[in-house]
């Protein structure tokens, strides 16, 4: 543990957001988390009535003209980013870390304190290694290093929701009696959310909440064609993420209207186009600190 994270203080403002944020994944009903990409969709997304944010990753790398890979993006830059969003909006503010931004359980505390000194009340950290030939920790070292975060989670002044992500199901290995070994591992080790991204039916999410007992976070975007709110509240899911998918639902509208001038000669995709006047609305709106 460093010292630096045993002694962090919370502010008012940040604890008071952590509260709230902990409260979400403690009610009956599920709650979305929406992941903006930058500091417009966040304040945008809290005006139209969300109750917290999550960065994303991938949108902000798309943004950045950067690949979606483990260290595409500094855990610096990662954070930067992250402070933007916290001080865009009034809204409990997650983040995905991605691996805690190195292979040891060490890096993954450093991590854990430098998100809280950035003012975020939660954060994912995931068992991806970042190599292609091995993409997945061993498992009892990937639960060593939940631990770490957990243990880094404890010695602040304040509840973090720490979330633990699973990604067999992203990287070709579709094994669901692993992967809830995996989670169940998390869970021991006092991770507050579970998460397996890319799960492929309700049947699978169903049996990944009947697997554990804290909190499930499903993404929409990835697989799960055609499921809807309610039917993961039926699966018990609690925290539904968005993840990179409205940052990518924007860059396909972007890319389908420039499409359409280079093969039509024609503008007809702007008609869809989001007017002045409800952007504006919208920033405006965003109660900020």
């Amino acid at each position: 543990m460093t010292s630096n994270a045993s002694s962090y203080k919370a502010t008012a403002e940040q604890r008071a957001k952590a509260e709230r944020f902990s409260e979400l994944h403690q009610r009956e009903q599920l709650f979305v988390l929406p992941n903006p990409w930058d500091i417009g969709s966040a304040r945008m997304l809290a005006a139209l009535g969300f109750e917290a944010l999550a960065t994303t990753s991938a949108g902000y790398a798309f943004a950045k003209g950067k690949l979606d890979s483990i260290g595409s993006v500094t855990r610096e830059e990662a954070l930067a980013h992250a402070k933007e969003i916290v001080q865009a909006t009034v809204l409990p503010v997650s983040a995905d870390l991605e691996n805690g931004y190195g292979d040891s359980p060490e890096a993954v505390q450093q991590t854990i304190y430098m998100a809280a000194e950035a003012g975020l009340v939660g954060c994912t950290i995931e068992d991806t290694t970042g190599s292609a030939s091995e993409p997945i920790y061993d498992k009892s070292f990937a639960i060593e290093r939940i631990a770490a975060a957990v243990e880094a989670v404890n010695a602040l002044d304040f509840p973090f929701m720490l979330t633990a992500r699973a990604e067999n199901y992203l990287h070709g290995r579709p094994d669901l009696a692993d992967t809830i070994e995996r989670l169940q591992g998390y869970e021991s080790v006092g991770a507050n959310v579970l998460y397996a991204p890319g799960l492929p039916d309700v049947k699978t999410i169903k049996s990944i909440c009947e697997s554990v007992s804290k909190p499930v976070n499903v993404v929409a975007g990835i697989a799960l064609r055609g499921v809807s709110v309610s039917d993961l509240q039926h699966c018990g899911v609690q925290r539904i993420s968005t993840g990179s998918s409205l940052a990518r639902t924007a860059i396909g509208s972007m890319l389908d209207a420039a499409r359409h001038i280079l093969s039509e000669g024609r503008f007809d995709a702007f008609e869809s186009a989001a007017s002045f006047k409800e952007i504006e609305s919208l920033i405006s709106k965003a109660p900020v600190r």
